[in-house]
């Protein structure tokens, strides 16, 4: 049984008052919450206040990118090493936004994939297609690279600290969600694609999380799907009692 695996990811917003008065106000309402693994990922700004707010509690730290130096002139990029420093044990790695704005390739993503779990931390690695490659029929395809060359030569031992997060770039932020068996059809199809790249193994252990304007009243159905791990939460991940009816949600 693979252990449902909630992220909040607070994008570009909040300044370090509000941060942490919203993880003040969350702990509380997850703190009996077991069998769920919890994470909030705010920006780099406010990531040590904020982790010192979640010392003693149930929720892990994450950063939101990270690059693929530990030091050194590379102005305005962060390291693995630097989030660890400040408590981080996660990181999301290929949003789609760092993907549509930045520009980053399938290869600097599997660069940074690789080079953040050598730095010790545990990596959500985002795949998913626009609503063009969509209705184009090209969905099964751009999924095929993103996890062909995304995840490309990873060890077996290496998936114990990767969750895959299946985004739909046309559900992010729009408040159209994927029904839960559009969810669970992409979901057994990544599934799938891990199996035939990397084998049985790690295919039933890796998590893939459902992101795309995921909310406490339509958590429930779809992490009752059989492929659905859990969810990489952006803007309900803002509001500290719609997260944690998320949360609540994966029991």
């Amino acid at each position: 049984m693979r252990k449902p695996l909630i992220a909040g990811n607070w994008k570009m917003n909040l300044l370090v008052v509000d941060a942490v008065k919203l993880v003040e106000g969350l702990k509380p309402l997850v703190r009996e919450v077991s069998g769920v693994d919890i994470v909030v990922c705010p920006t780099f700004t406010t990531l040590y206040a904020v982790g010192q707010a979640l010392k003693g509690s149930n929720i892990e730290l994450g950063g939101q990118n990270c690059y693929v130096k530990d030091s050194g002139a590379f102005t305005g990029e962060i390291s693995p090493q630097m989030l660890l420093d400040v408590g981080c044990t996660w990181t999301i790695i290929g949003h789609s936004e760092r993907r549509q704005y930045f520009k980053e390739s399938d290869a600097i993503l599997n660069e940074k994939l690789k080079f953040a779990l050598a730095s010790g931390l545990k990596v959500m690695f985002c795949i998913g297609e626009t609503l063009e490659e969509r209705q184009s029929g090209e969905m099964d395809n751009v999924l095929r690279r993103q996890v062909t060359e995304g995840l490309k030569g990873l060890s077996e031992a290496g998936f114990d600290r990767v969750a895959v997060a299946y985004e739909p770039v046309w559900a992010i932020g729009t408040g159209v969600t994927a029904t839960p068996e559009q969810a669970e059809e992409a979901h057994a199809f990544v599934r799938g694609l891990l199996k035939a790249q990397f084998g049985g193994n790690v295919s039933d252990k890796v998590r893939i999380q459902y992101g795309g304007s995921v909310k406490g009243d339509n958590a429930r159905e779809l992490m009752a799907k059989p492929n659905v791990d859990g969810a990489l939460v952006g803007g309900a991940s803002l509001k500290a009692d719609g997260f944690a009816a998320i949360v609540k949600g994966a029991i």
